[in-house]
């Protein structure tokens, strides 16, 4: 099935998993796919170019903290996001309504907008979701996002439901505003809708369904993996995945772990990002075929084998335990590069084993078979 900008390869024959393909201004994504999270238009401890060889195509940048530093004027004047980074892959751009409510003492939700006041000077600001559309414009987002609520785990049900209709609200006039930025500007780029209605299934079901009605080119699932049980988080992806169309591709916002990524998957999502692959590297955190080791542990000062012995990154390849030790404990920046560069390959390496088993119908036997060696040593491999 084909929407325009993306179409469905091939459905796995016994879940909603699939591979597609995602039409975009800078090019094509093979999906499932992971983006990393580049905040300030750069992935910390990672160029351009390496995130190319990698194989990545997409990135996910912030529009709150652009937006405040250096401001979209001037990004804008250096010809967007690809222009100003030298990023010539595609660039998804978030709404900020997420950094918006973990800053909670900062800011103020209204009808028309959110008011908050910025963490680097303090400065009053006051955003709107007609122009969240226009400061992602001038961005180039390949993909913009709506400006949305998102209420947390343990809210109540009165909150989270004003929460859910402001971002529906909302959503329709982001996409009224889209229309007009590209009639009038000739503005490329795609608005995805979000989902949201926190953990009711009621909510989540309504939010569903007007999202849908709006008639985005894309749709994000939000409001899930935000301090939740894991068991509840399954339960509330797989109700409103259920909800989803064919024809658009699906996007879970904020997860970034191997075995949420599969679950991810097997619930028909398309694309995903989180901080954690990058930021636990440079705290620390590697991801192995059998769990996350801590190399800041003495254990591995004499390790001379290579961070996972069965992946083929350059960082395994060419170094060993012990040096990544060293590195971290003298507080080296190669530390952060060799690390980023590792746990982004993995996740890269993940990605393109589950597009293969999802087109060969056996996405679900190498999902079992992945996880039952990742989770048999993620927890002592972490905590020994």
């Amino acid at each position: 099935m084909d929407s325009g900008i993306f179409r469905e390869n091939h459905r796995d024959a016994h879940s909603r998993a699939r591979t597609g393909t995602l039409r975009l201004p800078h090019g094509i994504v093979q999906t499932p796919a992971f983006m990393p999270v580049g905040t300030n238009a750069t992935v910390k401890a990672v160029p351009p170019e390496a995130l190319k060889e990698m194989g990545f195509k997409i990135i996910l940048a912030n529009t709150y903290h652009l937006y405040l530093r250096p401001g979209h004027e001037l990004i804008r004047s250096a010809g967007g996001l690809h222009g100003f980074s030298g990023w010539n892959g595609n660039f998804l751009t978030d709404s900020g309504g997420f950094q918006v409510f973990s800053l909670a003492p900062f800011r103020k939700i209204m009808d028309g907008g959110i008011k908050f006041r910025s963490h680097i000077d303090g400065s009053s600001h006051y955003l709107t979701p007609e122009m969240v559309v226009e400061i992602q414009s001038a961005f180039n987002s390949d993909i913009q996002m709506q400006l949305d609520v998102c209420s947390p785990w343990g809210e109540t049900e009165k909150k989270a439901r004003k929460s859910m209709y402001l971002t529906l609200d909302w959503g329709k006039k982001a996409k009224a505003t889209w229309e007009q930025v590209r009639e009038s500007d000739g503005y490329q780029g795609q608005l995805f809708g979000i989902i949201q209605g926190n953990f009711s299934k009621e909510l989540r079901k309504i939010s569903a369904e007007e999202t849908l009605a709006t008639d985005f080119p894309g749709i994000a699932i939000g409001g899930l993996s935000v301090g939740e049980p894991k068991d509840i988080f399954c339960d509330l992806l797989d109700y409103t995945s259920g909800f989803l169309p064919a024809g658009k591709p699906r996007y879970l916002m904020g997860i970034g772990t191997p075995d949420y990524i599969l679950e991810a998957v097997h619930n028909g999502i398309d694309l995903f990002d989180c901080v954690y692959p990058t930021r636990t590297a440079r705290n620390g955190l590697l991801f192995t075929a059998t769990g996350q080791i801590s190399i800041k542990k003495n254990r591995y000062a004499q390790d001379f084998g290579p961070i996972d012995p069965e992946c083929s990154c350059p960082v395994c390849l060419n170094h060993s335990r012990a040096y990544l030790h060293h590195l971290y404990r003298n507080g080296e920046i190669l530390y952060s590069i060799l690390a980023t560069r590792h746990n982004l390959s993995f996740l890269a390496d993940l990605v393109r084993k589950i597009r293969l088993a999802v087109s060969q119908d056996s996405f679900e036997d190498f999902r079992s078979s992945f996880l039952a060696r990742y989770q048999s040593q993620e927890s002592s491999t972490v905590q020994d």
